[in-house]
């Protein structure tokens, strides 16, 4: 077992997009395979998937394989029937083109996504049961060194005023990519405290689960 540390990791937000490609079906497979309109897709391609499969709904993947009219999405097993039901795959694809380097990230640090439980009493049982309920949402503040000059403020600055989802990818040191989707909150006003390095805040509310590959 590898313990892993997070320096020398690098962080970078999602910065323009392709059009939205169609996705016409979706299979059920240890590997998803969409069924697309005519498309330009290439392996290692980094995509947004919106669909009716409601638990992979604005998830990030990776293309593992492509033609000009499907796309396999690496790592995205869609065989249980009962969390992915035949027929409702379909959506859009939407084609990362380009990243800002989100550089000098003092803080990533995620909060939430703990189980939660409800508790039940009965007349007839002594013992309380909980009943598993899900998850709490998930959030993660970051904190910046503060540099005016780095384009990286008006990329946050941008998708904060919109409120548009937007993908967020960390790379560590081993180089395996994690993926995020979600809202952004960049607060541009600096922290001020003597002695120390000036900071901003931006927030991040997820949209989906993390995606994450081992190389």
């Amino acid at each position: 077992m590898a313990v892993s540390v997070p320096n020398n990791s690098t962080f970078s937000v999602a910065t323009t997009y392709a059009a939205a490609i169609s996705v016409s079906a979706a299979t059920n497979a240890l590997e998803a395979v969409l069924t697309t309109a005519a498309n330009t897709f290439a392996v290692g391609d980094i995509v947004e998937f919106s669909t009716g499969w409601v638990k992979a709904n604005l998830r990030i993947f990776r293309v593992k394989a492509a033609t000009s009219t499907s796309v396999t999405l690496e790592g995205f097993n869609t065989s249980n029937l009962q969390l992915y039901p035949a027929g409702n795959g379909a959506g859009s694809l939407r084609k990362i083109m380009t990243w800002t380097v989100v550089p000098y990230m003092k803080e990533f640090t995620p909060s939430g996504g703990d189980p939660k439980y409800n508790t039940e009493e009965y007349l007839d049982i002594e013992d309380e049961i909980q009943m598993f309920n899900g998850f709490s949402a998930v959030s993660i503040a970051m904190s910046i060194a503060d540099d005016p000059t780095q384009p990286h403020n008006a990329v946050l600055q941008a998708a904060t005023d919109t409120q548009a989802v937007t993908a967020f990818r960390v790379v560590l040191q081993s180089g395996a990519p994690l993926f995020y989707n979600g809202v952004l909150g960049y607060n541009p006003n600096p922290s001020f405290v003597k002695g120390q390095g000036m900071v901003v805040k931006c927030g991040y509310a997820l949209r989906s689960r993390v995606n994450r590959y081992a190389s």
